[in-house]
């Protein structure tokens, strides 16, 4: 949104009244320039109805009173840029109530109109339009970046129910950019990079591709002005030498579509600065060196015609092997289809063309917006080749209201977003053949999530184009791809390394913290009736539905005490190392006595001698292997079933397991004695556990199999294999992650390995 700029206390004296409300009168001349810009934009809505076209004209009203006595920074009266706005939208032959929005998208932020007031006045449509552009101004943010994301996000949420929101803010945006001269020179930079990065990636996603083209060209020439002056300078240059080649490539290219009986417009296009900058900077390229600054489009009347007017092409001129690419077989995610096919001109250089219809053409410059503009310009009866690009947009808005649904915070939500936005696409089959557009780089498990939440949850593995893959592996355009599922399997934390979409990375997230916390809390709720039972007393009940009067107040009085707002979250919060469980059940234990409760001499015994009937010492959690989110064995002594053992409970990072004689863990328990806690391992443990053993073999060939042969041998893995980088002579140190089942599994597997004749030592690895 523009900035308004307030008049000083003089100016300010004659208030009139609007509606109960004083209302600021302009300065002499201001109320004639506007009212000549909306002569303007009044000529343009030539395709609204009458009694349209008075609603607008109230709109305009309310807004210009609204807006009195405020300016811009170029010193025009700020209704000028509404109005602006509005003519853009108008452009885009947008409905009557985006027309209306527009004019008032303002009003709320600036002026201090409500949107109760604006639905009584123009209804719940319209006023639902503003308030979706309206920034959060009245609330407090920490920083100016939390306050730009949690704005954007408000504006993308309003978008994904109504896309007119997206199109007046990128007609705003617009607007300013056109009119930015006046701001300070950091305004500006600012400004530019934001339009760059974010509104400039919506535009393109919607297909608005002139819209598109001018934010990256005014972002680009505000940013790096230098650079934007000499580009340009040389393309004038080109131009005028490739002058004659272009209008003999035309006439030529018009002539044999004639002769052909292939009707069509033939037009000159030329790649835009910041493009040619772009291209000249990712291929390392000279100016002289890119050769594609000047194309063609040939515009003609149906599907068919196109593809024959590729045929004539083809005759006419040698096509460039690789170059051509199909998009109305497979439209691009916007929508935007055409024949692309690059040929040599008559002088030796690659021209590119681009080939489609009116109709695909109108996706092509409009995008999302062409929803309104073909159906207005053409009527109803005319032939529409169109893929539904209101329902191709929508489709993305929709995802990103998937996204907020998982993602609270406003910085991660920018941050998915970005991602998604990315401008490079592949199309990719699903095993039923169809198509599915997703961000160059993408995974099988991308794909899974863009097929359903479920399946990507539930992934294992992956076949593409029949064969198995890593989970990990980028896709490629044409790619078939099948995802294998399993009920039991879960999201792992480490395909946030390699995932590229948004949506797949907010499911993931939203997954493991949902986990972490029910572990927690599962952790938090032992520990605590642990700790109560050494001072003699049963935990209350937990139960909701029958959780007494008294056990109630004993949890109320207790969360007040622990700063939470609930018994989940105070559980949680145990889990997870940030209250102590034992401090937490003297405080609940005093409650319990002054509500009239005795310590029980056999609850006492409990807790002194068993926690539970699965731990049979005191104050001992049971470790089986399967760990979680909040119950972790340290990497640094990579404990195992055998190995004595003792409990960390971190500050918000659950339980860690270190052995008893782990130099980390004794410093940790220098530090923080109270938040130790005994843990034994279970008899029965469910996995197996990674150890580290140094191997110092003789070199020679065969040495890596002998060593994997002796440890399949005595039946253990080899997870990970790490080999001297520096080994000279005749000796080399291996360091193998072994995968074994306790501390005598360990110890036979380093008895087999030891009798390879290539073995000099071997011996696990301490910290």
């Amino acid at each position: 949104m523009a900035e308004p700029v307030r008049p000083d206390a003089a100016a300010r004296q004659k208030p009139r009244e609007r509606a109960g409300k004083p209302v600021i009168d302009a300065v002499p001349g201001a109320h004639g320039a506007s009212a000549a810009s909306f002569a303007v934009l009044t000529a343009k809505l030539d395709y609204l109805d009458e009694a349209d076209v008075r609603r607008v004209r109230e709109a305009y009203r309310f807004a210009d009173e609204a807006h009195l006595g405020q300016f811009r920074a170029s010193g025009e009266p700020y209704i000028t840029h509404p109005i602006a706005v509005a003519g853009l939208c108008a452009d885009w032959k947008l409905d009557v109530q985006a027309i209306m929005a527009a004019l008032m998208h303002d009003t709320m932020e600036d002026c201090g109109i409500t949107k109760s007031e604006m639905v009584e006045r123009f209804g719940a449509a319209t006023a639902d339009i503003v308030d979706g552009l309206t920034k959060l101004d009245k609330l407090q943010f920490s920083t100016r970046e939390e306050s730009q994301a949690e704005s954007f996000r408000k504006m993308l949420l309003a978008m994904a129910r109504d896309v007119r929101v997206i199109l007046i803010k990128l007609a705003d945006r617009m607007h300013n950019m056109r009119t930015m001269e006046a701001m300070a020179s950091n305004k500006r930079a600012r400004i530019a990079r934001e339009t760059l990065e974010i509104y400039a990636p919506i535009a393109h996603r919607l297909g608005l591709n002139q819209c598109y083209r001018e934010l990256q060209e005014t972002s680009f020439r505000f940013l790096s002005p230098w650079r934007h002056a000499a580009l340009s300078k040389a393309v004038g240059k080109a131009r005028g030498h490739r002058r004659d080649l272009v209008e003999r490539v035309r006439q030529e290219v018009e002539l044999a579509l004639t002769q052909a009986e292939v009707p069509a417009q033939v037009y000159g296009r030329e790649k835009t600065v910041h493009s040619i900058y772009t291209k000249m900077r990712e291929k390392h390229l000279s100016f002289a060196q890119v050769s594609d600054i000047f194309g063609f489009r040939l515009v003609v009347a149906t599907l068919p015609e196109c593809y024959l007017a590729l045929g004539v092409l083809h005759q006419l001129y040698k096509p460039v092997p690789g170059r051509f690419k199909d998009y109305i077989a497979i439209p691009k995610a916007n929508g935007y289809q055409s024949l692309h096919t690059t040929v040599v001109s008559p002088l030796g250089t690659a021209i590119e063309f681009q080939i489609r219809t009116a109709a695909m053409h109108a996706v092509a410059e409009a995008g999302i917006a062409a929803h309104w503009m073909y159906k207005t310009s053409h009527g109803s009866e005319a032939p529409d080749t169109r893929p539904d690009t209101k329902h191709l947009g929508t489709m993305w808005l929709q995802s990103l209201v998937d996204i907020q649904s998982e993602t609270r915070d406003s910085a991660e939500f920018l941050e998915h977003v970005k991602i998604d936005l990315f401008p490079e696409s592949i199309y990719v089959f699903t095993p039923k053949s169809k198509i599915l557009a997703l961000p160059r780089g993408a995974t099988p498990v991308d794909f899974a999530y863009a097929i359903h939440s479920r399946v990507g949850d539930h992934c294992v593995a992956a076949r593409v184009n029949g064969e198995p893959v890593a989970l990990r592996t980028a896709l490629s355009s044409g790619d078939s791809v099948e995802i294998i599922t399993a009920p039991s399997a879960r999201p792992n934390p480490a395909w946030l390394n390699f995932v590229r979409t948004g949506k797949a990375r907010s499911k993931i997230r939203h997954h493991l913290k949902n986990m972490e916390a029910e572990e927690s809390y599962d952790l938090g709720l032992k520990l605590l009736a642990q700790a109560l039972r050494t001072e003699g007393l049963p935990l209350p009940g937990i139960d909701d539905s029958d959780l007494s009067e008294a056990d109630a107040q004993l949890w109320q009085s207790l969360v007040r005490w622990s700063g939470n707002r609930n018994r989940r979250e105070l559980l949680i919060d145990i889990g997870l190392g940030r209250k102590i469980a034992v401090i937490v059940a003297k405080r609940l234990a005093r409650q319990m006595i002054e509500q009239g409760r005795r310590p029980d001499a056999v609850t006492l015994s409990m807790g002194r001698y068993a926690v539970d009937h699965e731990a049979p010492t005191q104050g001992t959690i049971v470790i089986d292997g399967s760990e979680n989110a909040t119950i972790q064995l340290a990497t640094c002594c990579q404990p195992i079933p055998g190995d004595h053992i003792v409990g960390y409970l971190g500050r918000g990072e659950g339980l860690t397991v270190h052995t008893a004689e782990c130099s980390v863990g004794k410093r940790l328990f220098e530090r923080d004695p109270e938040r130790w806690l005994g843990v034994e391992w279970s008899d029965q443990p469910v996995r197996a556990f990674r150890t580290a053993v140094g191997v110092l073999v003789r070199n020679g060939t065969g040495v890596l199999a002998e060593i994997a042969q002796a440890v399949s041998q005595a039946e253990a893995d080899i997870a990970h294999i790490d080999m001297d980088p520096h080994r000279a002579g005749e000796t080399t140190e291996l360091r193998l992650m072994l995968a074994v089942r306790d501390r005598q599994h360990l110890a036979d597997v380093l008895r087999v390995v030891r009798r390879s004749p290539s073995v000099m030592r071997v011996a696990r690895i301490r910290p």
